[in-house]
Parts: C-alpha cells; sequence; structure tokens
C-alpha cells in the first residue's frame, strides 16, 4: 500500500453507437464515450477508472478530470486509505471548482472516474475483485470510507454500523449463492426507442431464448407508439415474465400518470425516470397515482442521474422511489455508492443498479453483490441492468449465463480497457474517427 501513484493518463474514448440505434430513448441518441483514467504507479499496478458519456461530453469532462489530477498525482495508496474522506472531499470539495456543482454534473462526474481508478488499484494492490475487497472490510473500514455530511438525519454512522455489522451474518452463505447461481440481472438491449418494431420482436425472442425473464423498453415517444411496442415485447415474453419501462424524464409529472395509466394494460413492473430527475416532489406524485391505478403492481424506480447521496436521501424520505437505481460513475465513485446503498438498506428499498453504456455493467456488478453480501442481504427485487453492447473492449469484460451475472475473478474493478481500443477509438486521432 505504499504505491506512489506517480502520473494520470486521461483518454477520450468515443464509440460510433448512434447510427445503429444502439442507446436511443426519448431524450439520448449519440455515441456512447467514456473519459478513461490510468493511474501510473512507481511499479505498482495501473489504476483504471471511467465516467461514461455520450460523445462531445467528454471534452468537457476529460478537462475536468485533468483539473482535478493533481489532488490524485504523487500521493500514496497509504495516505489515501488513512484518511479516505478527507481524500474524497478534496476532489468533491476542491475550493476552485467545488462553485461548478456542488457535488454534481461534470466536476463530480469527473471526481468520481479518479475516485472509481484509487479503488481500482486498491483492490488490484490487495489481490482481489472489487466486491470481495469491499466485502471482507471490517465494519469500522467501510464506515470511514463514507461521507455522512448532509445525511445523517436520514443514516448516522452507528445505523450505518449496524446495517454492515448485521450483514456479517450469514455473508458466507449468500456468496456460495451468488458462485452456484450468479446474480439476477434484465436486459434493457431489445427495446431502444429507435429501434424498428421486427427488430424489437427479434431481440426479445432471443432474449427470452437465452434465459432473460426481465426485460426493459423505452417509452416517450408517441403514446400510441409506446403501448403498440409493449404489446410486442408482452406478447413475446408471456404474461409471468417482467417487463419495465423506462422513460427517460421526457414526460411531466401529469403525462406521467396519463401515459402510465393507458400502459397500465400490459402489467408493467415499474416505470423509471418518468420525470425530471431533481423533481423529488413530482416523482412521489407519480409514485401514488402509479400505485392507486395499477393496484400496487407497477413502481416508480429512479437514480441513474441522481446527482449524489442527498438527492437519494430524499427521493427515500418523500416515498418518492419503491426501486433505486444507482449509477457507479454518475456521484462521486464508491465512496458515495457506499452511502447510498447503505440509505437504501435503511429506507427497505431494493437496489437495482443502472447499467449499460460503456463499462456500466462491468462497474455495477461489483456494487451490486457487494450489496447483497454485506448490506441489502436479499435478493427480493434486486437486479442488475445489462445491455449486450461494448463489453469486447474491457480487459474483464461481465459474463452472463441464463439471464444471471457470474462473479468477476480478477483483481480490481473490471475498469481496465484494451489497449487496442483505446487506440482505435481514441477521439480524434483513433483510425475510426479519422
Amino acid at each position: 500500500m505504499s504505491t506512489r501513484i506517480t502520473d494520470v493518463d486521461v483518454h477520450d474514448v468515443r464509440f460510433p453507437t448512434a447510427a445503429a440505434g444502439d442507446g436511443s430513448d426519448a431524450i439520448n441518441r449519440g455515441d456512447y464515450s467514456a473519459s478513461y483514467v490510468e493511474l501510473r504507479t512507481d511499479g505498482g499496478p495501473t489504476g483504471a477508472g471511467f465516467t461514461f458519456t455520450n460523445g462531445r461530453g467528454n471534452e468537457i469532462t476529460c478537462a475536468a478530470i485533468g483539473a482535478l489530477a493533481h489532488h490524485v498525482r504523487g500521493r500514496t495508496v497509504a495516505e489515501i486509505a488513512a484518511e479516505p474522506v478527507a481524500f474524497w472531499r478534496s476532489l468533491t470539495a476542491d475550493v476552485q471548482l467545488r462553485w461548478l456543482g456542488p457535488e454534481k454534473g461534470v466536476i463530480h462526474m469527473a471526481a468520481g472516474a479518479l475516485v472509481n481508478a484509487v479503488w481500482d488499484l486498491r483492490a488490484k494492490l490487495a489481490g482481489k475483485p472489487i466486491w470481495r475487497y469491499l466485502a471482507e472490510l471490517s465494519t469500522d473500514e467501510l464506515v470511514a470510507n463514507v461521507d455522512f455530511h448532509h445525511i445523517t438525519d436520514a443514516l448516522t454512522p452507528d445505523e450505518a454500523a449496524a446495517i454492515l455489522d448485521k450483514g456479517l451474518v450469514g455473508a458466507a452463505d449468500r456468496l456460495a449463492v451468488l458462485e452456484q447461481d450468479g446474480f439476477p440481472s434484465y436486459t434493457t438491449s431489445v427495446g431502444w426507442l429507435g429501434y424498428p418494431d421486427d427488430k424489437v420482436r427479434a431481440l426479445t425472442r432471443e432474449a427470452y431464448a437465452r434465459g432473460w425473464r426481465a426485460m426493459k423498453m423505452k417509452v416517450g415517444g408517441p403514446p400510441a407508439d409506446d403501448l403498440r411496442r409493449a404489446r410486442i415485447i408482452r406478447a413475446e415474453i408471456g404474461p409471468d415474465a417482467l417487463l419495465m419501462m423506462d422513460a427517460n424524464q421526457v414526460w411531466d409529472v401529469d403525462e406521467a400518470i396519463t401515459n402510465m395509466t393507458a400502459l397500465a394494460e400490459v402489467d408493467p413492473y415499474w416505470i423509471e425516470e418518468p420525470t425530471h430527475a431533481d423533481d423529488i416532489l413530482g416523482h412521489a406524485r407519480i409514485a401514488r397515482a402509479v400505485t392507486a391505478s395499477t393496484g400496487g403492481r407497477c413502481r416508480v424506480a429512479t437514480g441513474e442521474v441522481a446527482a449524489n447521496r442527498v438527492i437519494f436521501k430524499q427521493l427515500l424520505q418523500a416515498e418518492a422511489i419503491a426501486v433505486m437505481q444507482i449509477d457507479a460513475c454518475r456521484v462521486a465513485g464508491v465512496n458515495e455508492v457506499l452511502a447510498e446503498l447503505l440509505l437504501a438498506a435503511k429506507f427497505g428499498v431494493p437496489v437495482c443498479p443502472h447499467a449499460g453504456g460503456v463499462g456500466l455493467c462491468e462497474y455495477v456488478q461489483h456494487l451490486a453483490i457487494f450489496d447483497y453480501l454485506r448490506v441489502g442481504t436479499s435478493l427480493d427485487g434486486r437486479m442488475v441492468e445489462y445491455v449486450d453492447h461494448l463489453h469486447e473492449h474491457f480487459v474483464d469484460p461481465v459474463r452472463t449465463r441464463g439471464g444471471r451475472y457470474l462473479l468477476p475473478t480478477a483483481p480490481g474493478y473490471s475498469a481496465a480497457m484494451r489497449p487496442e481500443s483505446i487506440a482505435r477509438f481514441r477521439f480524434p486521432d483513433g483510425p475510426v474517427w479519422r
């Protein structure tokens, strides 16, 4: 752990996904991209981390990572691990950059890329995949990595410690379940908004044949189109499989309630991001309406662009969500995700991580496994999103079987990209972009 970080390399890596409609939804259509960080060390392994953007967004996040890199360069891993919250705050509360957030948006995402790269380095030095590294930390060590500032009205350090201590009981048995069966997942690859009906039908049929019994579609186009596409998917998967919907924030509150009343015909399991991501009271009103119109069968899910732990705190306090969706690189890295997982456990809300994009599946599998082993301790209502795009560009890509994630075994956070992929897709000089 005396390993010293000697340099920070930042790469603008973009993949041309827009042309095929991959990743298309009611608001977003672009080229999936990663602001990719490598922490060089004095003889130790390289720490890898990234934040996910959509094309030109990389220009801004890469610049922000560069502006924060001096907080990491020259530090030893031992120094960082000894005072993790102080290190975290050096990035998230940089005296000259915090004003651009605070604790949200580009600066927070850039901080997360660096924080996640440090965690990747810590796990590699320990010789463990990060899910195991976290699960085997003591309660005191885990609590020491959480910044409780602004959330103690919902979760105190003592309450967090009690949750983590309780999570030690039966952890070995839960690990045995994952080793045998894998972690439950659902797929979003069948229902991007830009896909024609025939492609939706074919992809749904294929996913069902491969073992998925939970699938998500994008909504937020013309209501008649949404219902038609939903009927196609429901017809292919039958009445017992789960069908989730994602509006990607496009609706107003009343519009969301009206549209979900019509879509109740196809028995949706949840509606994700039904309105603006920051509208906590709007989500709460939609949640009450959807519960009433579906007899409690449909619930509200959100969180993939929730800016920080304080937003999650309020969503939970307002009873605005019944499914919490963490994102591994929207917030400022593992430390903040720990706070979010603990908040969800305190309020009894299941966590179903957001994934897809570039490397998000690789990241969040570790967080979901750790949550099951030490925090949430249940698989009831828990699923990790799976999108079958771009995994081939990672050194340690996700593996699935029968609609379940298999446990990653390589040391680290599964964040390292293949050098040949970086060279080929680096913007603007990679051959794909020339």
